[in-house]
């Protein structure tokens, strides 16, 4: 299905084999997507300062900066949603870009179509409307804790803490239902958009936990507000009374 014209999202495409650039290229672009091309992750970074695409595709393995080079450098001053492509068979590896701030992973080899689905669900969860059980206001206080859905911003103390999309989309869906746990499985399909069918696919939830806790807790090792629900997930703390207010 292609995307409306209104929408033509771009995306950035880093790997070095050629043929997976060609590939991908041809199938994003014919469902209605703009998309541009870096064989190494030098150019990679060129092209997002010239492009400043809505979501990056990224090998692991390319040559001058790897994948992983690239992702710390983007997160240090942008939240656009990437994807990382990995042939890499140790789960750690895989992990990996996970820790350092990507949104997703496909192994190779993968299918396109699967390619295609992960890169909609991203960009539609960044752009998702609001889910039940948050307020009409948007705005949310949890302690020093301030959530604003409207924005799909995060502050602490009035100090506003940097969320990629699915960090926020994360938070979002654990606070709509504070008190009650979600499991692993849940919360992957209701914020990835698909269901784990190998255990180390639950693990892309695990580190988006460890790092929406070490943004937003005072102590990520003993946590107050995300909590692990033992033998099934996380839950968000009960919120008794949610303080929403409406947005100057």
């Amino acid at each position: 299905m292609a995307l409306s014209s209104q929408t033509k999202e771009t995306i950035l495409v880093a790997d070095d084999e050629a043929s997976i650039r060609r590939i991908l290229e041809t199938r994003l672009s014919m469902i209605g997507y703009k998309v541009v091309t870096a064989r190494d992750g030098k150019e990679a970074l060129k092209l997002f300062k010239d492009y400043e695409p809505d979501l990056v595709v990224l090998d692991v393995m390319m040559p001058k900066l790897d994948g992983y080079g690239v992702c710390q450098e983007l997160r240090k001053d942008s939240d656009v949603p990437i994807v990382m492509l990995t042939a890499l068979g140790d789960v750690a590896d895989r992990i990996t870009g996970l820790e350092l701030g990507a949104d997703d992973y496909v192994v190779k080899p993968f299918s396109p179509k699967e390619l295609e689905a992960r890169i909609r669900c991203v960009l539609r969860r960044i752009d998702k409307e609001q889910i039940p059980g948050m307020p009409n206001s948007g705005l949310i206080l949890v302690t020093d804790i301030k959530i604003d859905t409207n924005r799909r911003q995060v502050f602490k103390s009035d100090e506003r803490i940097r969320l990629t999309g699915m960090e926020f989309s994360l938070l979002e869906l654990l606070v709509s239902r504070s008190g009650e746990p979600f499991s692993r499985g849940e919360i992957l399909k209701e914020v990835w958009g698909y269901t784990p069918e190998r255990h180390v696919d639950t693990r892309v939830v695990d580190v988006h936990i460890s790092r929406l806790r070490s943004k937003l807790e005072a102590d990520p090792a003993n946590p107050e507000l995300i909590l692990t629900a033992r033998g099934t997930g996380y839950l968000f703390q009960r919120i008794v009374d949610i303080t929403s207010f409406d947005s100057k």
